[in-house]
C-alpha cells in the first residue's frame, strides 16, 4: 500500500481548507449567540417570572462539527409555564412575542416564526439563528419536549446532555473525532447534491462515529478512519441497532420496527432514524461502498494524478493536492 501522494497530513490540508468552519466565523458565531443569550439573561434578571427560561446554543456550532458551508446557527429556547401552547404553529409565535420583548431593539421582521422554528436575524452579519422551543417544567438536567425538526413533533430531549455526549468522544480522541465527522459530513453533503433524494442526516454521521470510537477505532488516522466509517456502514447496511449507555441502561431500550434504528443517547425511546425507509439506507450504503472502494483505490494507485482522481471521487473536484 502506497500513501506516497495521499496521506493523512493531505486529508487535513484538505478538511482545513475546504471543509472546516474558519475559527474566527466560528467565533464570530458564537459570539452572535452568545450576546442573544445574555440579553435573555439580562431581561430575566428583571423579569424572573418570564417563561422563557434558557437560551443554549446547540447543532454542529456547539459540537464543534460544523462545515464552512453553515450560514446559520441553531439554539434551544427553553420555555415554561402553563399558558405556553402546545400547539406547533400557536407555540413559535408565543416564542416570537416573547423575544420581541426580550429583545426590544430588534424589529418585528428581525424575529419571524417559520415552520419549526423562529428565525432571529442579525442584519449587521447578514446571520441567522434558528431558535427551536422545548417545553420545560424544571428538570434539573434540563430535559424537555423539542420541536423536532423532522417532522414537527415533540421530543423529550436535553440539549447540555446530547453536547456532553458529544464532547465526551472529543476528549477521548482530542480533535480528530470532530474533524472526522466533519469529512464525512462534507461527503454526505455532496451526495446530497448529486443524487435526488439522498438523505444521511448529520446526527446520524455523529451516533455512527461514535459507536466506532467507543470501540476503540483510532481516529487519529484519516484515510484509515474514513475506510473504517464506510466499511462499517457498508457491513451492517444500517441493519444494526446502535445505541449507548451514557444516560440510561440498555434493559431500558425496547423494540423498534423501523428499518435502520440509531437510539438517541439522551432518550431511549426515540429512534432518530426513523424516518429512514429501506431505499433510504440502501442508498447510504451504496454511496458508502463507492466511497470505500475510492478510498481504496486511492491508496494503491501508482501515480499522484490516480491517487487525487480516487480521493476525488469521495469529496469531489474541490479536492486537489
Amino acid at each position: 500500500m502506497s500513501r506516497q501522494h495521499v496521506d493523512h497530513r493531505e486529508i487535513a490540508a484538505f478538511a482545513q481548507d475546504k471543509v472546516n468552519l474558519p475559527k474566527d466565523k466560528a467565533d464570530e458565531y458564537r459570539a452572535q449567540a452568545r450576546r442573544l443569550r445574555e440579553r435573555l439573561e439580562t431581561y430575566l434578571d428583571e423579569h424572573p417570572s418570564f417563561t422563557l427560561k434558557r437560551m443554549q446554543l446547540s447543532g454542529s456550532l456547539a459540537k464543534g462539527t460544523a462545515l464552512r458551508s453553515l450560514n446559520d446557527i441553531d439554539v434551544a429556547c427553553y420555555v415554561s409555564g402553563a399558558e405556553a401552547p402546545h400547539q406547533i404553529s400557536e407555540l413559535l409565535e408565543y416564542l416570537a412575542e416573547r423575544l420581541r420583548k426580550a429583545f426590544p431593539n430588534f424589529s418585528a421582521d428581525q424575529v419571524q416564526p417559520q415552520t419549526y422554528s423562529v428565525t432571529v436575524s442579525f442584519r449587521g452579519s447578514g446571520l441567522d439563528v434558528d431558535v427551536v422551543p422545548i417545553l420545560y417544567d424544571g428538570d434539573p438536567n434540563w430535559y424537555g419536549n423539542l420541536v423536532s425538526q423532522d417532522d414537527g413533533s415533540f421530543l423529550k430531549t436535553s440539549i447540555p446532555l446530547h453536547l456532553d455526549f458529544c464532547s465526551k468522544r472529543k476528549k477521548a480522541q482530542e480533535k480528530h473525532f470532530a474533524q472526522v465527522v466533519r469529512l464525512v459530513k462534507f461527503w454526505a453533503r455532496r451526495m446530497k447534491n448529486e443524487q435526488d433524494g439522498f438523505r444521511f442526516k448529520s446526527f446520524m454521521i455523529e451516533m455512527i462515529m461514535a459507536k466506532l470510537c467507543d470501540q476503540g477505532l483510532d481516529l487519529s488516522d484519516y484515510p484509515d478512519a474514513l475506510q473504517h466509517f464506510f466499511g462499517y456502514v457498508a457491513r451492517s447496511r444500517l441493519r444494526e441497532k446502535i445505541l449507548f449507555t451514557d444516560y440510561y441502561p440498555a434493559s431500558r431500550v425496547g423494540s423498534f420496527s423501523e428499518t435502520v434504528q440509531i437510539i438517541d443517547p439522551v432518550n431511549e425511546l426515540n429512534n432518530v432514524s426513523r424516518l429512514y425507509t429501506s431505499a433510504n439506507a440502501d442508498a447510504i450504503v451504496e454511496a458508502a461502498l463507492d466511497a470505500g472502494d475510492a478510498i481504496d483505490a486511492a491508496l494503491y494507485a501508482p501515480t499522484k494524478q490516480e491517487t487525487v482522481r480516487y480521493w476525488q471521487m469521495v469529496f469531489g473536484p474541490s479536492f486537489q493536492v
